[in-house]
């Protein structure tokens, strides 16, 4: 008898097959495809216009497609009514009931249904018990701060047991410290509950932190896919560059040397970087670096002796910029002696330099 040894074949839960969507004559969604596995986190991020929202609105059903195919845990869906989706939503907005308690907030949803008003309480307690809220339940929303309203709508979510969970920027209303409190919070509740998620950000560092798999869209279409890791390692494109990581990459015009084995920058008084790869000798390109794989070194030995027109210290942290056009960022884990009017010395490994052709802006 044959056997077959390897890892198990994934689950797709939801699968998105060459959607298109039109508002009139804008184009918004551009034959995007895409599989989400059971289980998983995946983020959609990018900026403003690019798409994510729409994508996660026609998924649950409040945008109709032009084109294309939405399924399900594998049931075509295309036709079928939001409330009958499977699916749970949890808006910016927080969109709770005032004139209803935490507890009926949590169970309105089984409360339509038919299901006993003792059954649902039950409900609504082991709930509470999982996101935080025993001792709220019979407080109304205007009685809880904005960390517990999004507990609440997260957990009026969890009770209806979905197929899966879409997050619209719910974090957007929170302050800085509540934001990153609660991305911990959301990724540890999608692991106790075994859930398949996805979450829509503007904001990179959220999908970084919290999501298994990234999806970044521009302009209607998906740009690149893949780990946080593998995005911010090998970005396909000058715009996944820039978008994924914080603070953003550096780009410097620049000229692939006649050996083929260095970049020259055009910057005043930069040598050539060695790329430790070869490319094409005398082709145009953008060099990409990141701040952080910038470090401070001795001026007489570095690779690029830069000018400061900024130093920013937050104590773990220092970020520098330069005094030269394109400005650079770079940050050190160091506390440095350095202060606006100096020049200080800046190396790179050679695995660090980043490539894109000049015109296509792809990487190389």
């Amino acid at each position: 008898m044959p056997s077959y040894w390897g890892p198990p074949v994934s689950e797709i839960q939801i699968e998105l097959a060459n959607i298109d969507k039109h508002y009139g004559a804008f184009h918004a969604l551009k034959n995007v495809s895409l599989s989400i596995e059971k289980g998983s986190f995946v983020a959609l991020v990018g900026p403003s216009g690019c798409g994510k929202s729409t994508l996660l609105r026609s998924l649950a059903g409040l945008e109709s497609i032009s084109g294309g195919t939405i399924k399900i845990a594998g049931e075509v869906i295309n036709n079928v009514p939001p409330r009958k989706r499977d699916v749970a939503m949890v808006f910016q907005s927080y969109a709770l009931y005032p004139h209803m308690t935490v507890a009926e907030n949590l169970t309105y949803s089984l409360r339509i249904k038919g299901i006993k008003k003792d059954v649902a309480r039950r409900s609504a307690e082991e709930i509470a018990t999982t996101t935080g809220l025993t001792g709220l339940l019979d407080r109304y929303p205007r009685e809880l701060s904005g960390g517990q309203r999004q507990r609440v709508a997260m957990g009026r979510a969890i009770i209806r047991n979905p197929k899966a969970f879409l997050f619209d920027e719910p974090l957007s209303n929170l302050d800085a410290a509540l934001r990153v409190h609660m991305r911990k919070e959301i990724r540890a509740l999608h692991d106790r509950l075994g859930a398949t998620s996805v979450y829509v950000t503007h904001d990179q560092i959220e999908a970084m932190t919290m999501a298994d798999h990234v999806v970044v869209m521009r302009d209607g279409v998906i740009e690149q896919q893949g780990s946080p890791l593998d995005l911010y390692d090998r970005p396909v494109s000058k715009f996944v560059a820039g978008f994924i990581g914080s603070p953003a990459m550096n780009f410097l015009p620049g000229t692939i040397g006649a050996d083929g084995m260095s970049v020259g920058l055009d910057i005043e008084g930069a040598p050539s970087l060695p790329l430790g790869r070869k490319a094409e000798a005398g082709q145009k390109v953008t060099v990409g670096l990141r701040p952080e794989h910038l470090v401070a070194a001795d001026p007489a030995v570095a690779a690029l002796r830069l000018p400061v027109a900024v130093v920013e210290s937050t104590g773990s942290m220092t970020y520098l910029t330069t005094a030269t056009v394109p400005e650079l960022t770079v940050v050190e884990t160091r506390r440095i002696d350095a202060k606006a009017g100096d020049t200080i010395g800046v190396s790179i490994a050679p695995g660090h330099v980043h490539l894109f052709d000049a015109v296509s802006e792809k990487a190389i």
